[in-house]
């Protein structure tokens, strides 16, 4: 009885050495290659952002399609913030109460601001000039996106360990000051 028993579990164990590893380390690499090729799709669209200084419907438009041919779907969020310097008076009502500094303030746009300015409901007609979304030197820039749905590599998780939680993070960020102003 413990011969037939051990020989089940040899059994068990050689097809997940020879079927499940492999399959578990191939979605593995998808997975990597997958994140990898979505990143630099981000930094490239998010460093063409920042060298111009400003964002169009078509760089937008080039992005999403760079982000789906890297498979998978993302929920992409902009950011700008544009620096605002506001002096500084010891009585602000006098003047004459300067105190010789500035202070630094950041107003924060985010994708409902700038998808709005990108793509109005009403196109203007009769204009050669695509919109854009113009950005100031010293404003930072940064883009996050999020993967949504299950990938492979989720599934063999949750198969093998009740993962709840999938392993790897599924959220990219990139961004930074805008270097130029080229419109």
């Amino acid at each position: 009885m413990s011969n037939a028993l051990s020989k089940v579990a040899a059994a068990i164990l050689a097809v997940v050495l020879l079927y499940l590893v492999p399959a578990v380390q191939s979605a593995q690499r998808e997975e990597d290659y997958r994140a990898l090729a979505a990143y630099n799709t981000l930094v490239r669209f998010t460093d063409a952002v920042r060298n111009k200084g400003y964002v169009s419907p078509g760089m937008y438009h080039d992005f999403i399609h760079e982000l789906g041919a890297a498979g998978g779907e993302y929920r992409i969020e902009l950011e700008h913030r544009h620096k605002k310097y506001h002096p500084e008076y010891d009585d602000p009502a006098d003047s004459g109460t300067f105190l010789d500094r500035f202070s630094i303030h950041y107003e924060a746009f985010y994708n409902h601001d700038i998808m709005t300015l990108l793509f109005p409901e009403q196109a203007a007609f009769g204009t050669d000039d695509e919109p854009k979304y113009r950005m100031e030197v010293g404003d930072y820039f940064t883009v996050t996106i999020t993967r949504l749905g299950r990938t492979p590599i989720m599934v063999f998780d949750h198969f093998l360990y009740g993962a709840a939680e999938q392993r790897g993070s599924h959220v990219l960020h990139y961004g930074g000051m805008v270097l130029n102003e080229d419109y």
